[in-house]
């Protein structure tokens, strides 16, 4: 898989993405979320205490291919999807 953009909201995460296509978009998105809530979880303790017993990511995700759009239009859209007013004390390091 290779990531070509993303952005991280507090309770969402937009990506444009490339797959292979002997993976399938759902197998693409369980490895994702899984390695990703595994190294959170494992590299801040305060999360693995707020989220014991529980899953970190939610069930869902939405996907969409990219073939009626390019992938700069996608960029565009993906860079703009941070919010306009600042989110708490929300901020990805």
């Amino acid at each position: 898989m290779v990531i070509y953009a993303g952005s991280i909201n507090r309770d969402h995460v937009h990506m444009l993405i490339g797959i292979p296509p002997n993976l399938s978009v759902s197998r693409a998105v369980q490895y994702l979320k899984g390695k990703s809530s595994h190294k959170l979880l494992s590299e801040y303790q305060h999360l693995k205490k707020k989220y014991w017993g529980q899953h970190l990511w939610g069930r869902g995700y939405w996907v969409c291919s990219s073939g009626n759009v390019t992938d700069e239009v996608w960029k565009e859209y993906i860079k703009n999807q941070k919010p306009p007013h600042p989110d708490d004390d929300f901020e990805v390091v």
